[in-house]
């Protein structure tokens, strides 16, 4: 299967896709076409990795099925359960996806325990022998993911990038007390979307390519906006389906619906393409926080990403201008890549789009958007441990908000799935503040959150505390670029 670019310009292979990372005019890579699978091929296959090579080998046809197969048993080894996202049954015809088994405690990790692995064999079938250096802009869980997935594997660097004072504790700590010969880690001044704007316009950059290339070096990304990011996240919605017709709460083939929390609509786009592919879903209900520009967007067609910023407790969500939404404009333009380059270059120039008429009914009929204040988040926090006695982290809380309103709304009662995006220690001050006064240290807070739920601490915040900060650098975003060629070695 070829990949070609949401602003036109190039068809490339897949491992040309997923090394490049984003198209050099600026586009996203997306599939020419979206692969149909049957319930039935996936049903019976008795493991995660089993279901998650089958998926991806749809994309990826030209990689062998049974190495993609190993490499995905050997991503997700260090998960602590072998579901891999195991599905937490709650009251009211809803499930709870848990993607925050594996070693950062977030979403993330289910993607970038995959991505280096795939990332090493592209490189490999294009006979690449330069370094990939992966560069990352995070709004809190993707920079520790891609550390510890890219973390000394041989034939790439990484360097991260996060938003001084805008990540949580636990976010912060676990990325600059990163190990690994071939990690860097610096904050910026301004907030995520500056810096995600920063490296798309890095990846953009010739002369800045050309010297890297120069240094024997090849950028990528392992944002959402490289598709070898977003392919591993399509499996979950599988898996999390089979789990819900092997339990008996659903029948094969019956519609349900999924509720994402979501900010650069990477994790929701993923599951738009496994409706794509067959999976019976009858509705996506994407979750903001007080950053509610995908809320107004799908109430009213109108993109706007200048206002104002909020930072959250849901600090992960905290982002105003959603990059995967340009793959899904690409669908709404019916493939006009001239287009989508209109609409995107007026979000750059005049800060937003406007869909027709036509097009915001077309994204009305698959997802409906819901916001939701501070306030609201730990109202739902504490009343979901009071009724169900299940722990929510903030951005989770978020989604469950989102649910409660949309069936209001709609009275659909449908079986639906709400994806826990982070485990509630990871925000631990944010979620023990539903309930007490907290104290000024996060390890503290941790502790009092063990204290008064009974809920286990995951084993890699216990090893947090104590661990040496390696990277205090902060820099303004027009040293981006110096920084990036200072660590290329």
């Amino acid at each position: 299967m070829k990949y070609i670019s949401t602003r036109g310009g190039q068809c490339v292979s897949a491992a040309t896709a997923i090394m490049q990372g984003i198209a050099s005019e600026g586009g996203l890579f997306i599939p020419q076409r979206i692969p149909l699978i049957q319930l039935s091929e996936v049903l019976d296959l008795p493991f995660y990795w089993d279901v998650a090579a089958h998926i991806m080998h749809l994309y990826l046809e030209e990689y062998d099925i049974d190495l993609l197969k190993n490499m995905a048993k050997d991503a997700y080894a260090s998960f602590d359960t072998d579901l891999v996202v195991p599905l937490r049954r709650l009251c009211g015809n809803e499930s709870v996806a848990e993607l925050w088994h594996g070693p950062t405690m977030a979403f993330k990790d289910v993607a970038l325990q995959m991505l280096p692995r795939l990332m090493r064999c592209s490189a490999d079938r294009e006979k690449n022998d330069k370094q990939i250096c992966i560069l990352v802009a995070t709004s809190g869980d993707t920079g520790k993911a891609a550390l510890e997935g890219f973390r000394d594997v041989e034939g790439t660097s990484i360097i991260v990038f996060y938003p001084n004072n805008g990540v949580s504790v636990a976010q912060r700590l676990q990325m600059v007390t990163q190990e690994g010969n071939n990690v860097h880690v610096c904050a910026i001044e301004g907030n995520f979307d500056d810096a995600q704007t920063a490296l798309k316009k890095a990846f953009c950059n010739t002369k800045l390519n050309e010297e890297a290339a120069r240094r024997g070096h090849i950028l990528s990304s392992a944002n959402s906006i490289n598709f070898g990011r977003l392919l591993p996240q399509i499996v979950y919605y599988y898996t999390s389906y089979l789990q819900l017709c092997r339990q008996g709460v659903i029948k094969q083939g019956e519609e349900i619906n999924f509720c994402v929390p979501t900010g650069n609509f990477g994790d929701i786009l993923a599951g738009h393409y496994a409706k794509q592919m067959g999976l019976p879903v009858h509705k996506f209900i994407c979750a903001s926080n007080q950053n509610r520009v995908l809320t107004d967007f799908f109430e009213s067609g109108r993109y706007c990403s200048r206002r104002e910023f909020y930072k959250s407790m849901s600090c992960s969500i905290d982002i105003l201008v959603s990059s995967n939404l340009e793959r899904y404009l690409f669908e709404l333009c019916d493939g006009d890549t001239n287009k989508v380059t209109q609409l995107t270059a007026s979000l750059k120039d005049k800060g937003e789009y406007t869909l027709t008429g036509e097009q915001l009914i077309r994204a009305q009929e698959e997802f409906v958007g819901y916001c939701c204040s501070e306030e609201d988040t730990l109202n739902t926090i504490r009343a979901i441990y009071g009724q169900q006695h299940y722990l929510m982290d903030p951005h989770t809380a978020v989604a469950q908000y989102a649910l409660d309103r949309y069936r209001e709304d709609t009275s659909d009662n449908r079986e639906t799935v709400l994806l826990s995006t982070a485990s509630p220690y990871k925000f631990a001050t944010a979620v023990l503040g539903a309930f007490k006064t907290v104290s000024k240290d996060d390890f503290e807070n941790v502790e009092m959150l063990h204290q008064l739920t009974g809920t286990p601490i995951p084993a890699p915040m216990s090893e947090l505390k104590g661990k040496k900060e390696l990277y205090t650098e902060v820099i303004p975003l027009h040293e981006l670029d110096k920084y990036i060629l200072t660590n290329l070695k």
